[in-house]
């Protein structure tokens, strides 16, 4: 296990991770580290628990927005499939019928 030096709010903190993510923990701290310094700047210094639980409400908040849109753009991903595939369908029906036509056509030209 890795540790790496992180920095929320001014302040260092020691943090454990898996071998090869520091780098990664340390662009969440930074995330982190935005909103409360955010939740500061606008209520003021309110101790580190509450601004540490404000900036991780504030995350979450995000977190549950963007899942929202993900859901979205999914079920709209998935109405377009099948959408796609009821155009397909109708292409391969149309492409048939008028193969059957030609294949009509053709054998009337040889009878004649």
């Amino acid at each position: 296990m890795a540790q790496t030096q992180i920095e929320v709010n001014g302040r260092p903190y020691a943090v454990g991770c898996e071998d090869g993510q520091e780098a990664h923990l340390q662009e969440l701290a930074k995330m982190f580290d935005r909103q409360v310094r955010h939740v500061s700047a606008d209520m003021g210094q309110l101790g580190d628990t509450r601004l540490f639980l404000m900036g991780a409400l504030l995350l979450a908040d995000e977190l549950a927005d963007a899942r929202a849109r993900l859901n979205g753009l999914q079920a709209e991903v998935a109405r377009l499939q099948a959408e796609r595939a009821r155009f397909e369908s109708r292409a391969v029906a149309a492409l048939e019928t008028a193969a059957k036509k030609i294949e009509k056509l053709a054998e009337n030209d040889l009878a004649a």
